[in-house]
């Protein structure tokens, strides 16, 4: 896929409906030959969109307006390419924990997570936080995360929780200003109520902190997963993260993931684990595939605003 086209299908796919800033931004950089020309220069997992434009409001640049943020992207290059060089779209996204929490929920208890791409490990405090999916609230934590869930009942209560640990090439330390002020540039433009939803999912984990290990997903997963006490179901799990990962490495992920005790969740786009003979997506707009021990459920939205299950644990 060349850079161009990565940018359209952004456009047209993920932003389409959730951002019109970066639906704008995305399809003219793909047609803007300058841009294309100075990102085809990075490593082809540094050319992201969300990359991009986070690393440009990190730095204070504008996104609204595609005019702006060329002359901006241009005259500023010097800055933005170090950064996208060094940085990675560590989005934390707490959302997706009510897309996850179905599954968890229905798994033997206690459960023992481990998060492989954990970023700051907002995503492995699944039974601190509160849950709505249209009618029904389940748990009475903060943030309360809102999901559109259909085909599925949602679980009557949290999942017990007697370990959390992560995995990342680069941990963030949601005590630290500048990791949470990063954190915070990667979400889009509009979505305020993502940014209250990070603060407050990072007073939780501030609260409580996780294990967090620098450490590649497959080199030093299974030491990581050897510490799981022992009577807890361990349940590893990632969520938008294989993609920045290269396919033979990713490949020994899976292979690893499958034979490690416990379960193994993923939440993430269809072909990145080469999934197939899916049912229709839902609608219109990127969907992720929520996957048990390799096996699909559901389709959802990116962010964790909707889950359309198509298969029911057992």
């Amino acid at each position: 896929m060349t850079t161009a086209t990565r940018y359209a299908e952004f456009a047209a796919g993920e932003a389409r409906g959730v951002s019109p800033a970066y639906e704008r931004l995305a399809a003219a950089v793909a047609g803007d030959d300058d841009l294309m020309a100075l990102l085809d220069r990075l490593p082809e997992a540094k050319r992201q969109p969300n990359l991009l434009f986070g690393v440009v409001r990190w730095l204070g640049g504008p996104v609204e307006e595609p005019t702006a943020f060329r002359a901006y992207a241009l005259a500023n290059w010097p800055a933005i390419e170090p950064a996208m060089r060094t940085r990675a779209t560590q989005t934390n996204e707490a959302g997706r924990c009510a897309v996850l929490l179905p599954v968890l929920a229905a798994l033997p208890q206690p459960l023992a997570l481990l998060e492989v791409g954990a970023s700051a490990g907002l995503n492995l405090y699944p039974d601190r936080y509160a849950y709505r999916y249209g009618d029904q609230v389940v748990g009475s934590g903060a943030p309360l995360l809102d999901c559109a869930a259909t085909g599925v009942t949602p679980p009557a209560a949290l999942p017990e929780v007697v370990w959390r640990a992560g995995l990342d090439l680069n941990p963030l330390d949601v005590t630290d200003p500048a990791d949470v002020a990063w954190l915070d540039a990667l979400i889009w433009p509009e979505h305020q109520h993502r940014r209250d939803r990070l603060r407050a999912a990072a007073r939780v984990a501030a609260a409580d902190p996780p294990l967090l290990v620098r450490g590649d997903l497959v080199d030093d997963l299974p030491a990581l997963a050897a510490q799981a006490p022992a009577g807890a179901t361990l349940v590893v799990f990632h969520t938008s993260v294989l993609y920045q990962v290269p396919t033979p490495q990713r490949e020994a992920f899976v292979a690893l993931a499958r034979d490690l005790p416990g379960h193994w969740i993923s939440l993430e786009s269809p072909d990145v684990l080469g999934l197939r003979d899916l049912p229709a997506p839902p609608g219109p707009g990127f969907h992720n595939v929520l996957t048990l021990d390799g096996t699909p459920l559901a389709y959802a939205r990116g962010h964790g605003q909707a889950m359309t299950w198509f298969a029911l644990t057992s």
